[in-house]
């Protein structure tokens, strides 16, 4: 079992007190001139600022190590390659002593007087007890490696060895052969965790997500190491990879046996649904205000799309407007569609002077690997230890195995990827992350918050349209408007699902109503709010960013301020924006999120 590291308590007031002693030490009491007094004094303020500066940067990094240590995933994601092909420890013990370590970490932060810290400081604090009470949440409060497999599917990904350059490709084999290896005894801690009984959606995930990546092993690593000449470590990876194979088969088959026994226990309830967005984001606004707020921007975007739908169609109704839009498909594919969306996205953001753009750097587009098209869309990012190494936005194509028809509908509308495009690159994920990862803030480069990422992405969709991309297209409208409609179902579901007793198959329902989504997409959209009940972060997020906008360039002369807006709101790393609305607004914030 791993341990980590035990750090000794820091104590802020005493180690700066005793730097300042040490500065007085030798000076005969009562022999100081009134001169001498002032500039003792003045000395002593500034050996103890300078102390606590010291203290409050050592337990930054000691806390980042520790998170490392316990996350070795997420270090690897970062590029920390000093901890390739581990994973973490999910044995009960080692969760209870992950739970402790970062309660202690809360208390020796919380220790840290905010009136001896500096302005950043101050931040950096609140930042860092955000972030400790988030995974506390997930891990103590929620129990959520005790009842949900989304707890680990993501973290077991191991794209960071296949796609990304960070070394020649037999260090990354070797990485990947190493991770492979772990692959059983996650396997057995994950079963141990998640015997249940547990929610249908929850099981049905466990067994396609494990039984996914049970296929991926068995067919599609070893394409990706072919070039790789080493007859020795390529017989590891064929014993590695039919260990892999097995265990996460074995995954899946404990879950298929957990059907009969299935419930639709999924609820976090009103309580703890309250607890999680104060938790995780620093919301806490009451959750009946929180649904008023989102139907209201659901009924907007109704709105919007039947005018849209109005100009483009005249004499159909939404359905058939829908239905015309989505057969506007890119002539030579999705991939390369966005190639030229990109160049074009860019070039407004420029042009409009929306949001600094940092860089030169530019994301690569590609097809998704086959082992990873469970998402019709993403973007791969590196953290900010891998230096120089490109991101790639990646577009799944259809499966082949379905019929023309479905593959078709399959592919996205002109319209509908140009707003994708916009999320996860120009200027959404790929532009922030080029911020964040410029962050003065050391800890602001690591933790992206859930809220701020998918919230500041979702913005900039309508951002974007209200900022003329498009020249008033009807059609281009209602690609960014469907996107919106989405995610206001996801915000109305999770609340419902969680603290309403909304079902399943009502939110189906909601999704292919007033989202306009087919069946499965709709199903799948509605298991999801199940396993992931933060999902209403993306208009969560949006929504509290477009009224900080508003609010912070009401003084600052309006549209004309909206660049300085998006450069100093993107400046602090990834903190839930009610932190970043405190800094920004300072004495002006009226306190009002939403």
């Amino acid at each position: 079992m791993s341990r980590l590291p035990a750090f000794p308590a820091l104590r802020p007031t005493i180690a700066a007190c005793a730097v300042a002693c040490a500065m007085l030490a030798g000076r005969p009491a009562g022999a100081q001139t009134a001169t001498d007094a002032g500039a003792a004094n003045a000395a002593s303020q500034a050996a103890v600022a300078a102390g606590l500066k010291a203290d409050w940067r050592a337990h930054l990094q000691r806390f980042e190590e520790g998170y490392f240590a316990a996350n070795p995933s997420f270090a690897v994601s970062q590029g920390r390659h000093d901890y390739d092909g581990q994973l973490p420890d999910w044995s009960a013990a080692a969760i209870r002593q992950n739970i402790a370590w970062l309660e202690a970490q809360r208390a020796r932060t919380a220790a840290f007087r905010p009136a001896a810290l500096d302005q950043t400081q101050r931040f950096e604090r609140e930042y860092l007890l955000a972030r400790i009470d988030g995974d506390l949440f997930w891990l103590r409060d929620a129990s959520q490696a005790f009842r949900n497999p989304a707890f680990y599917i993501g973290t077991l990904d191991p794209s960071v060895y296949l796609t990304r350059p960070y070394a020649p490709a037999v260090v990354r084999l070797k990485a990947f052969i190493a991770y492979a290896n772990r692959l059983p005894r996650a396997a057995r801690q994950i079963r141990d965790n998640l015997r249940g009984p547990l929610p249908r959606t929850y099981v049905e995930l466990g067994i396609n997500s494990f039984g996914g990546y049970a296929s991926f092993f068995a067919h599609d690593v070893r394409p990706i190491f072919a070039d790789v000449q080493d007859p020795a470590l390529q017989a590891q990876l064929e014993r590695a990879l039919a260990a892999a194979a097995a265990a996460m088969q074995s995954l899946a088959d404990a879950f298929k046996a957990q059907l009969p026994t299935a419930n639709q226990d999924f609820a976090l309830g009103a309580t703890r649904f309250a607890q999680m967005l104060q938790a995780t984001e620093r919301v806490t606004t009451p959750l009946a205000e929180l649904e008023a707020v989102g139907r209201r921007d659901l009924a907007r975007n109704l709105a919007a799309l039947k005018a849209a739908c109005a100009q483009y169609l005249p004499d159909g109704d939404v359905h058939a407007c829908l239905d015309r839009a989505n057969r506007d498909k890119p002539a030579d594919g999705p991939v390369e569609e966005a190639r030229r969306q990109l160049l074009a996205l860019r070039q407004f953001v420029v042009d409009h002077q929306l949001v600094s753009v940092p860089s030169d750097e530019r994301a690569l587009v590609n097809e998704a690997p086959a082992y990873n098209r469970s998402n019709s869309a993403y973007i791969d990012v590196p953290g900010p230890f891998d230096k120089g190494m490109p991101s790639v936005y990646y577009i799944a194509p259809p499966d082949p195995s379905w019929s023309p028809a479905d593959q078709q509908a399959y592919i996205p509308a002109k319209a509908d990827l140009l707003f994708t495009s916009v999320h996860e690159v120009w200027p959404g994920h790929f532009l922030q992350f080029l911020h964040s990862n410029r962050s003065p803030s050391a800890f602001g480069r690591l933790f992206v918050g859930y809220a701020f990422a998918e919230g500041w992405a979702h913005y900039t969709e309508e951002m974007m349209w209200d900022a003329g991309l498009g020249n008033g297209d009807p059609a281009v409208h209602i690609g960014q408007l469907g996107n919106a409609l989405l995610r206001n179902v996801r915000f109305l579901c999770a609340i419902g699902l969680h603290t309403q007793g909304l079902s399943v198959p009502d939110c189906e329902t909601m999704f292919r109503e007033q989202a306009f989504q087919d069946p499965g997409n709709a199903r799948q959209q509605a298991a999801r709010g199940t396993y992931d009940p933060a999902y209403l972060n993306y208009t969560l997020g949006k929504l509290m960013i477009v009224k900080l906008r508003e609010d912070w360039t009401a003084t600052r002369g309006g549209r004309a301020a909206w660049q300085a807006f998006h450069d100093q709101f993107l400046s602090y790393g990834g903190p839930p924006i009610p932190l970043v609305r405190e800094r920004m607004l300072g004495k002006a914030d009226d306190g009002k999120l939403f």
